[in-house]
């Protein structure tokens, strides 16, 4: 949802600045057809331009990244309270948005309910044009049209005014009702942008001037015309979808109706429209970077002189190669310098893994997301903490075609347990999105190093504060240093703190750590060196 929400944002900006051209350059013309078919399409074209991304894709060499993974790195806990703030303020966003696309929409639906319940309970007239008038008690009512319905009162329709029938076929004539309806669909999505309602506001008189051109193109007098718009100006409305006689402003549309018909040329301010969208284009543009490792691809040269060899593809499977050359006059296998002949079955996880190619597999989420993948899921093992083990493991793995991880092992040792953690964090690793060459997917082989690293050199425990649980996974808020001798507390009993060596480490539920005033304000002066809290399982 929040990413729809930014893209109504760009949606936003887009409709402003596009207002902004139309109101500079084109409100005063005469070019009504013009205008209208500019606001229209720049509403559309707000909401379609936000989804055209221009990729382009960057090459970028980079060192092999590495993971450190410290026992004892200390993770601020406001961090929590502010990614909460964070996510309490975009949930409010996203109810507020809602409650005003839902209102705009109520408002338009009721809107349309009304005019069709009156327009279902009025005495209807079909006309040989297809229009219907239909005829209401109210005889405060201005003539008003929707599709191809006619509402008048009964005095309207007895006096039977060219004038008005008129002026609203010209509405229905030029499907003004469409342009209302879409219009005010678009609003329900952009309700909280000024530029929408004043467009819309816009949209409205541009129909009334079309709709006043088509009164005084039948050779209908100027001034009578204005003098009907002006007795009817205090006619009861109240119908946001409808299109009448009494809408938008007098003033306006008398001032349009007297003003000389605008230059051709002006219509040359239309190729402003094309840099708008231009830099609206390239402003959405994004550029994808392809990573490729700095270690070449590794490639085994060909030895001369042999007519048979065979490829060992790691798998259970060789390769044979002979050298034959065809005769095509007789389709015979001729011995000697030719080109390689491949016997035997390749299934597809025997095919050779590439170590670089020209579109890298990429993890769920991109670099980012796989640094953060192994650094939350990878835990120290007990046993390398305990005999002071760290370094770096170095760690190989095949993505295959489907994505999938397989073939994981480790190139280069520190420990066996560090080794075997590192093998399990990997082959826990969500399907990546494979690599490609030449447009094919293929395998392709990756290489992590993971650094493993103490808090210091001695075979103390780690600076700490947090929850510990024989999982061996540890969540660290605050620091702690066990050699000012912190009070042990057991399911609820003091114990010393050398006999905490004792405990069976699988008989641990969790471990809560305290510290500073979180101590003492519960132990007391017991607690001023930090407290462990140790939970055995019942």
């Amino acid at each position: 949802m929040l990413e729809f929400l930014t893209y109504d944002l760009k949606v936003a900006v887009l409709i402003a600045v596009f207002y902004i051209f139309y109101r500079l350059l084109l409100a005063r013309e005469t070019f009504h057809r013009v205008n209208r078919i500019v606001l229209l399409l720049t509403a559309v074209a707000s909401f379609v331009l936000p989804l055209c991304v221009i990729t382009m894709h960057r090459t970028v060499v980079m060192p092999m990244p590495t993971i450190d993974v410290e026992l004892g790195s200390a993770v601020a806990a406001d961090l929590q309270s502010g990614a909460g703030e964070y996510q309490y303020l975009q949930s409010a966003l996203i109810v507020l948005f809602i409650i005003g696309v839902v209102a705009t929409l109520t408002h338009t639906l009721w809107s349309l309910f009304r005019i069709t319940s009156l327009i279902r309970h009025s005495e209807q007239h079909p006309q040989a044009d297809g229009t219907t008038i239909c005829v209401t008690g109210n005889a405060d009512l201005a003539p008003f049209s929707w599709m191809h319905y006619i509402v008048m009162n009964r005095s309207d329709y007895e006096i039977n005014d060219p004038a008005i029938l008129t002026h609203e076929r010209g509405h229905i004539r030029l499907h003004h009702s469409w342009d209302v309806l879409l219009v005010d669909i678009l609003t329900a999505l952009q309700w909280f942008n000024p530029a929408i309602w004043m467009l819309r506001s816009d949209l409205r008189a541009i129909h009334e001037y079309e709709a006043d051109g088509a009164v005084l193109s039948q050779g209908i007098n100027a001034r009578q015309y204005q003098y009907l718009l002006i007795t009817k100006a205090g006619g009861i409305g109240g119908y946001s979808l409808v299109n009448g006689i009494s809408h938008s402003t007098l003033k306006n549309r008398i001032t349009m109706m007297t003003n000389k018909t605008s230059k051709s040329s002006h219509l040359l301010k239309l190729l402003a429209l094309l840099p708008i969208v231009g830099v609206a284009l390239a402003l959405n543009a994004e550029t994808v970077n392809d990573y490729v490792y700095d270690e070449p691809q590794k490639q085994v040269p060909v030895k001369k002189g042999k007519k048979n060899a065979t490829i060992k593809t790691g798998g259970n499977q060789d390769i044979q190669i002979i050298e034959t050359v065809v005769d095509t006059d007789d389709q015979k296998k001729v011995e000697g310098t030719a080109m390689p002949v491949i016997k035997g079955t390749v299934t597809p996880g025997d095919e050779p893994a590439f170590e670089v190619v020209e579109e890298m597999p990429q993890f769920p989420g991109g670099m980012a997301a796989l640094m953060e993948f192994l650094s939350k899921n990878i835990s120290y093992p007990k046993e390398a903490f305990e005999a002071n083990k760290q370094g770096r493991v170095l760690a190989t793995f095949v993505i295959e075609t489907d994505g999938s991880i397989s073939e994981a092992k480790v190139v280069k040792s520190v420990d066996p347990s560090l080794d075997e953690e590192a093998l399990r964090v990997i082959n826990a690793m969500p399907n990546w999105t494979p690599g490609k060459q030449s447009g094919k997917v293929v395998r392709v082989k990756y290489t992590v190093p993971i650094n493993f690293r103490l808090d210091g050199k001695t075979k103390e425990a780690p600076a700490a504060v947090g929850v510990f649980t024989p999982t061996e996974k540890l969540t660290v808020t605050g620091t702690f240093t066990p050699t000012e001798t912190p009070l042990v507390v057991v399911d609820d009993k003091t114990i010393d703190f050398e006999k905490m060596k004792d405990i069976d480490p699988k008989t641990i539920a969790k471990m809560d750590v305290l510290k500073d005033k979180a101590a003492t304000d519960i132990y007391g002066e017991k607690g001023k060196n930090g407290v462990i809290i140790i939970t055995t399982k019942k």
